[in-house]
């Protein structure tokens, strides 16, 4: 072999997307050097910008979310974050439904408000009302549909048509449908958040979040603010996402599938006041969920019957097959807990705790059924 031909690319070809490392770019020119800036929002600076590898995963999110541009992040929490300081100011005021994710409700009413923003929590199924609490300040309405814990789905095209009647720009975490389950953007959204630690990732080793926009605007002021504030994503992790991508639909597919199984199953179960589940047919929301999604998540809620909190230690105690763990999306089944007084702090909940949450991952519905069914059991003896 020449030496040469050690770095000739063209006569390597791979199925798997090359993971490009790097902290410093180098230039050609110094007129290059000094005009570097230039190159973005999509070209190369420094590694806190990106690499073909970053750029490779963001416009696969894109094309996922049906819009030109996306910048991926850390985690989903940094892209919730950036996308809240992207668009907000002292002075101006934010609309946040009081079902959204806690680390961002907490962000927004703490942080926010300490930066002299204007926070107001809205209930989630506000629908096309939500135009009646825009006021002239208003700069954003943000989205989750549906709602971290209590599931429920907003009328994303209601809200969405009203915010845009008064010049008022949208932001959704899309995160549980993800892109295949439902189309944020199709629904006149601004700005599509995903933790790709979750769906995108699917293994349960990976934090990153994404925001994705059809807004050239936007775009640039995203990559503005993650390039200033040194929000770099590693390409390795890039590479992980990416390829969990490419199992995404059918992961979702089997994961949706099993969630409804069980969701079924334990909806009569003596133990269980209500199963909270958009997909399951005679839940508040299912008609809106027919309506506007085309496939379903793998995470629902549980709202069992009055006990203490030791019946709630023996179910988890006895639970085999899912395991304690605050995330979802991956291939291995988790179970979560939210106290009461989580849910008695929001401002307009529907739901009164504490809830169990369960993420569905790949084993076997009839498993992961028997595994819940037997905690249930020891639920229902140390009430």
């Amino acid at each position: 072999m020449k030496p040469t031909d050690r770095n000739d690319t063209a006569a390597f070809a791979s199925l798997g997307t090359p993971v490009w490392r790097a902290s410093t770019v180098v230039f050609a020119t110094l007129d290059q050097f000094v005009a570097r800036r230039e190159r973005l929002p999509d070209g190369f600076t420094y590694g806190t910008t990106g690499t073909p590898t970053q750029r490779a995963l963001e416009q696969a999110i894109a094309d996922l979310d049906e819009v030109a541009h996306c910048v991926v992040f850390p985690s989903g929490q940094a892209a919730i974050c950036a996308t809240l300081l992207t668009l907000l100011r002292a002075g101006d005021h934010v609309l946040m439904v009081d079902s959204a994710y806690g680390p961002a409700r907490r962000f927004a009413g703490e942080r926010l408000r300490a930066l002299g923003v204007d926070v107001e929590f809205y209930p989630p199924r506000i629908g096309a009302a939500i135009g009646a609490l825009i006021k002239p300040q208003t700069r954003l309405v943000w989205m989750e549909s549906p709602g971290t814990m209590t599931m429920e789905l907003q009328d994303v095209g209601a809200i969405t048509a009203a915010a845009r009647a008064q010049g008022v720009a949208t932001g959704i975490d899309n995160t549980w449908a993800s892109p295949l389950g439902f189309c944020a953007a199709a629904q006149g959204v601004d700005l599509v958040v995903h933790a790709c630690t979750k769906y995108m990732g699917g293994h349960s080793d990976v934090l990153m979040g994404s925001v994705s926009t059809a807004s050239e605007s936007l775009y640039r002021a995203l990559r503005d603010l993650q390039a200033g504030m040194g929000l770099a994503v590693s390409a390795e992790d890039c590479f992980l996402v990416e390829r969990g991508l490419q199992t995404l639909q059918v992961r979702q597919q089997r994961q949706a599938a099993s969630a409804l199984v069980l969701a079924q199953r334990l909806l009569p179960h003596s133990m269980v006041k209500q199963v909270l589940y958009p997909p399951l047919p005679g839940s508040p929301d299912h008609p809106l969920w027919v309506r506007d999604h085309r496939l379903g998540g793998c995470t629902l809620s549980l709202q069992l019957q009055d006990a203490g909190f030791d019946a709630y230690r023996s179910l988890f105690a006895a639970l085999k097959v899912f395991r304690l763990g605050a995330s979802w999306g991956g291939v291995h089944s988790v179970a979560a807990f939210c106290p009461a007084d989580e849910l008695a702090a929001r401002r307009h909940g529907e739901v009164s705790g504490p809830l169990v949450r369960l993420s569905i991952g790949l084993e076997e519905p009839q498993r992961l059924a028997d595994d819940v069914l037997d905690a249930l059991q020891c639920f229902a003896s140390h009430r």
